[in-house]
């Protein structure tokens, strides 16, 4: 038969799928032979040992992790936080003084903003009236000004009426 040399009929891929299936049966032959032997045995029960103990950490790391959330629930101040503190049974007859106090803090906000209302329109009133005091003080000096004796003889000389002023002294009428 003719040997090439340089042709074969294997290709790298193939080769690599032939040595994988070689040392898979390799490692099965292994583990066979251990079997037979006993030593499969022993570490199947060291690892069920193993997965025991890490179940056994993680049902403790559970166990401490509910008692944590316990404490941290049974908090006072996470209860009033969160608000759990109003479905306890001890809670429940308080309820009555709550809702109470609650009405007065919302009965003095509304007085605080009433007074300060009306605070606000006394003060407003307040300096429209020193508005019209200063406005009648106004008046008064103009209404002054042109009421006198000699402001009243402007007047009618400009208007051409004469005004005499009486010889007798007015009579005193008495009631």
């Amino acid at each position: 038969m003719y040997q090439d040399h340089e042709f074969d009929p294997i290709t790298p891929e193939e080769q690599a799928r032939r040595d994988e299936e070689a040392e898979f049966a390799r490692r099965v032959r292994r583990e066979v032979r251990r079997m037979e032997r006993g030593e499969v045995d022993e570490e199947i029960r060291a690892e069920e040992e193993a997965e025991a103990a890490e179940e056994e950490a993680r049902q403790a790391e559970a166990r401490q992790r509910e008692a944590r959330e316990r404490r941290r629930r049974s908090s006072t101040l996470w209860q009033l936080f969160s608000g759990t503190i109003l479905v306890r049974r001890g809670v429940s007859r308080y309820y009555p003084y709550l809702l109470t106090i609650a009405g007065m803090f919302f009965l003095s906000i509304v007085v605080m903003f009433w007074s300060l209302h009306l605070d606000m329109r006394y003060t407003r009133l307040e300096r429209e009236v020193q508005k019209l005091r200063e406005r009648s003080i106004r008046l008064q000096e103009q209404r002054f000004q042109r009421t006198t004796h000699s402001a009243i003889i402007e007047e009618l000389h400009a208007r051409g009426i004469d005004l005499y002023d009486p010889l007798a002294p007015g009579e005193i009428i008495e009631n």
